[in-house]
């Protein structure tokens, strides 16, 4: 493990693929390949210390844990997933040796590799991942489940056909399945783990490329080597140890010192800063935007001032994205026009300009006739500096249009349960990585206990069913750019960009951007909303 002082490394060196058909516009199909293919090399050896953007408090009980970034970062070494998305925006199989539709797409096989095993050397089988489906959707009576409850409410039976075939059918048909079981918060766990409710977030029992070592709540979480992986050239390191770091700075310094092999990032003036390291040949960075969150005001409608359209139309006049961009930011990100990134086909170019101040003085001016009194409200931030300056150029953006507003500042644990019990009016947020656009169904859809801002409309729930249904992949893009539209016109959430993730990293560590996927599913979705894949990473370039 690199610690500033010491570098100790040995150094060396049936698919089904379903096109994502929201998003390539293409046909829904099938096709078979071989088996999967080995990698050349063997194990590199060696430690890597790699620096996250937080802490994941409540552990990793998949179906009841609060995954950010960082959270679901530690999964993807533990845990694999049953299909996963390629670089073409493609869900191929992965843990799963396929993953087939019938012909209305309300009833999917599952189909597993024969001899993959969990960690604690049990059998990888048919019970296994009716076991987990089960727990995410909650139906498994021994672990209540959280979030999945609704996310995977569409789910209508999950029945073992034998001993490596799982047959799940839907209640409506659902084409976008496929990107329910590729999501990193989706992996598949031992029923060790699933079975033993007291010990579930804190015994990690997978099938990825690393073993669960120990957990240091706030300090650090150790992974090993997998000998007996699946894919068989893999992992080539024999251990990774992810700390958290709160304090984008922390990490950079850290790189630069050589405390940190690897950190993740999503703070553009820290991009910025690893970008000039990596220009003067002091470390590499990989930066992208493919596939992006959102960074947005997220407000509650369920309560005053917010669920007044007034208020919602005022505090937009008064905010200006751009100026914080260019001011925190130093105008790197893109500037958003909706939740879907530029690389989605959902997303609309047009940005509505609503920057306007003498007209959010006006509507302040209505709403505080209407209400008897003056429009103000909390705004909660992420207690790291540059959250907070942006909190502070939000505030006084909107002091100018007679906006009152209050500053609380909560860190990212504590920031997510507000969220999730509507304890807030607005909050700094960030989400919707890209992907099918069904898989933003939970976030949006009235009722749901992920929907953080509360929205009950009745046309955006009419539009999330029909995206879900609809087969044909040209429809289904003119839906979801229906949606788009919507939220431009309630301004349910307030738009400000398209986040860059990076990956700052040390010039003798390799693979960052991972291997090739198995059976010819192509190349990885490297850096997926701030998630590299870890089986390929080196430590020799």
């Amino acid at each position: 493990m690199a610690d500033g002082r010491t570098r100790t490394r040995s150094r060396g060196r049936a698919l089904v693929l379903l096109v994502a058909a929201a998003l390539s516009g293409g046909t829904l199909s099938a096709v078979s390949t071989g088996g999967v293919a080995a990698a050349g090399g063997g194990n590199d050896g060696g430690s890597l210390t790699y620096a996250l953007v937080g802490e994941t408090a409540g552990g990793w009980c998949l179906p009841q844990a609060q995954l950010a970034s960082n959270g679901i970062q530690v999964a993807v070494a533990i845990y694999d997933t049953l299909t996963t998305q390629n670089s073409k925006g493609e869900y191929v199989p992965y843990l799963a040796k396929s993953v087939t539709p019938n012909a209305a797409f309300d009833e999917w096989t599952i189909t597993l590799r024969p001899d993959v095993s969990f960690h604690d050397g049990t059998p990888v089988d048919a019970d296994a991942v009716k076991l987990n489906l089960d727990s995410y959707r909650g139906a498994n009576p021994d672990l209540p489940a959280r979030l999945g409850i609704y996310t995977y409410e569409n789910i209508d039976t999950v029945t073992v056909t034998d001993p490596l075939t799982v047959a799940v059918t839907t209640k409506t048909p659902w084409p976008a399945f496929p990107a329910y079981v590729a999501s990193g918060r989706a992996g598949i766990s031992a029923p060790a783990q699933l079975n033993d409710p007291d010990t579930c977030a804190s015994n990690l029992i997978g099938s990825g490329p690393f073993k669960f070592v120990e957990w240091r709540q706030n300090e650090s979480l150790t992974v090993e080597r997998n000998p007996d992986y699946w894919q068989e050239a893999y992992p080539k390191v024999d251990e990774i140890v992810f700390e958290p770091v709160p304090e984008p700075q922390v990490r950079v310094n850290g790189l630069k010192s050589g405390s940190f092999d690897l950190v993740q990032e999503a703070s553009s003036l820290a991009i910025i800063n690893l970008q000039e390291l990596a220009d003067d040949g002091d470390v590499k960075v990989f930066v992208s935007d493919k596939g992006s969150e959102t960074a947005y005001q997220l407000l509650n409608v369920s309560k005053l001032p917010f669920s007044d359209p007034l208020a919602r139309q005022a505090v937009a006049a008064a905010g200006d994205a751009e100026e914080v961009n260019e001011i925190r930011n130093r105008g790197i990100n893109t500037i958003a026009s909706g939740p879907f990134p530029p690389d989605n086909p959902a997303h609309l170019d047009k940005i509505p300009r609503t920057h306007d101040l003498d007209k959010a003085r006006s509507l302040a001016r209505e709403y505080e006739q209407k209400h008897g009194q003056p429009l103000a409200f909390e705004y909660l931030a992420l207690s790291t500096p540059e959250t907070v300056q942006i909190a502070q150029l939000v505030k006084e953006q909107e002091s100018k249009a007679g906006i009152d507003v209050t500053i609380r500042t909560l860190d990212q644990s504590a920031l997510i349960n507000d969220a999730l019990a509507g304890n807030f009016q607005s909050v700094g947020w960030l989400n919707h990585p890209g992907g099918d656009p069904d898989t933003q169904y939970a976030w949006w859809h009235g009722g749901s206990p992920v929907n953080f801002g509360r929205i009950d409309d009745p046309e955006i729930d009419r539009l999330l069913d029909e995206g879900r249904v609809e087969t044909d992949p040209d429809t289904r893009v003119e839906i979801y750019k229906d949606l788009n539209r919507r939220f431009q016109e309630e301004l349910y959430n307030l738009w400000a960009w398209y986040a860059l993730w990076a990956i700052g990293y040390q010039n003798d560590v390799g693979g960052v951007k991972g291997p090739p996927l198995p059976d010819g599913g192509g190349k990885p979705f490297a850096l997926f909303g701030g998630v590299i894949p870890v089986l390929g990473l080196t430590t020799g370039s």
